[in-house]
Formats: C-alpha cells, structure tokens, sequence
C-alpha cells in the first residue's frame, strides 16, 4: 500500500513539470548560492558523496527537489535535501532547475 501510494505521488508530482518547466536562469543563479556548499560553486561537487547538478535535466531537477520537498525521497542526503527543499517555492525550485540545466556538465572546467 505504501509503494502504491509513492507512485501516485510520485506521478502527481512528474506531471506539471512534463507540461511546463520554465524557470528564470539568473533567478537560479542568484538562489543557488546555498546549494554551492555542497553541490559545487559551478554546480560541480568538490565531494563525491554529493552530486554534480551542472547539465543536469531540468525536468529531473524540478522533480527531484518536489520529491524532497514533499518527503518522498529517502537515502543518502535525503535528510539534508528534505530540509533544503523545505523552504523553496515552486517557482525557486524551478529557477534552480533552469540555472543547473544551463551550465556546462563539466563546470565549466
């Protein structure tokens, strides 16, 4: 019951960033700088343990931070991640996703 009620959440969350996810780049960028600490200041992570968000998806992106914004998400930094997401609105997590999408996988290196 509790995977059956996952994937509905899981879908409910997929569904408005398959329709539209248009976030603002500079709007990101200037959000971003929290995200650095781990993440990387070029959205490539300096430690393993924490994943590189440069050319990442961005419909991945908005899914993700909704997932951990809505505790659905669990592992690893899950914890962390939770608390993070907590505080962003749903045009913040899409100006994130915009920005990380934008940048280079590599960082720019």
């Amino acid at each position: 019951m509790i995977q059956l009620k996952m994937m509905v959440a899981s879908v409910l969350l997929i569904l408005p960033v398959a329709v539209s996810a248009a976030g603002d780049v500079e709007a990101g960028k200037a959000k971003a700088a929290v995200c650095a600490a781990c993440h990387g200041q070029n959205g490539k992570a300096q430690i393993p343990m924490y994943p590189n968000l440069a050319g990442q998806n961005e419909q991945y992106l908005v899914m993700a931070l909704k997932a951990y914004k809505a505790h659905l998400r669990s592992g690893g930094q899950a914890t962390i991640m939770q608390a993070q997401a907590a505080a962003l609105t749903d045009a913040d997590i899409e100006n994130l996703a915009a920005y990380y999408a934008s940048l280079p996988a590599d960082g720019g290196e």
